[in-house]
């Protein structure tokens, strides 16, 4: 099948087992309704292309239920579980999953509300689910119901907070100087250099951090005097005649 032919199927099922859902199709990729179910396709380009599926989170495992069913598509492979931060829409939970037998990839994808991040697990479908959900949940503050043992997999104990939601802030070097006796870019010549740029995210250390508010204001590199002009040597006699 042709992702847009998987995509159309995946619907159908779905419409199937609840009449009342409602299918959308001809939507593109990144368009998604609440309580609908969407249908799309990604990019990637010839041959790569994958269909898209975006179904209500109430929906999550039984859209992961039917995709893996042998009689519907036969996604028998769990491939990776994600999430996407998407700021005042929420959060987007992205599975890819394939079929060993049809040599077909699916895409689901479910939104949940910033304020209680909660979807189902799919453990029980996908015991390799479990450190995808894991990951999740420390790196986005994701909630799985069901699942067992949401303990961090990545993060050391006490960590707070969860590293890849935007607002989270990069604060490796207000928390910690740069260990090297000179910044990257620094001769051994002394000589001036550029000031450091905070790549994006990063707070200035003197609003935010161990060292908020002592740190001076960073002094402004006197200039140069300007060079007078050169004059130019008056031509001999008889020459330009």
């Amino acid at each position: 099948m042709t992702p847009e032919e998987l995509g159309e199927r995946m619907v159908a099922l779905l419409s199937a087992v609840d009449p009342e859902a409602a299918p959308t199709g001809g939507m593109g990729a990144g368009e998604m309704g609440a309580g609908e179910i969407v249908a799309g396709v990604s990019g990637g380009g010839a041959g790569h292309e994958r269909a898209v599926v975006d179904v209500p989170a109430a929906r999550w495992w039984a859209a992961v239920q039917v995709a893996r069913d042998p009689g519907a598509l036969g996604c028998d492979f769990f491939d990776w579980l994600s999430a996407v931060d998407e700021v005042d829409d929420g959060f987007t939970v992205v599975a890819h999953l394939w079929s060993t037998r049809r040599r077909h990839g699916l895409l689901l994808r479910a939104r949940v509300p910033r304020e209680s991040p909660v979807i189902e697990s799919v453990i029980d479908l996908f015991p390799g689910a479990a450190w995808h959900e894991r990951e999740t949940h420390e790196m986005f503050g994701i909630g799985f119901e069901r699942h067992p043992d949401l303990r961090p997999l990545l993060l050391p104990p006490g960590f707070e907070g969860n590293p890849l939601r935007k607002e989270f802030v990069l604060a490796s070097r207000v928390a910690k100087a740069w260990p090297g006796a000179k910044e990257p870019g620094e001769s051994e010549a002394g000589t001036a250099k550029r000031a450091p740029m905070r790549p994006p995210g990063v707070p200035d250390p003197n609003e935010w951090g161990p060292m908020k508010g002592k740190i001076p204001p960073s002094e402004t590199p006197a200039r140069r005097p300007a060079r007078p002009p050169r004059e130019r040597p008056a031509a001999p006699e008889g020459e330009g005649a």
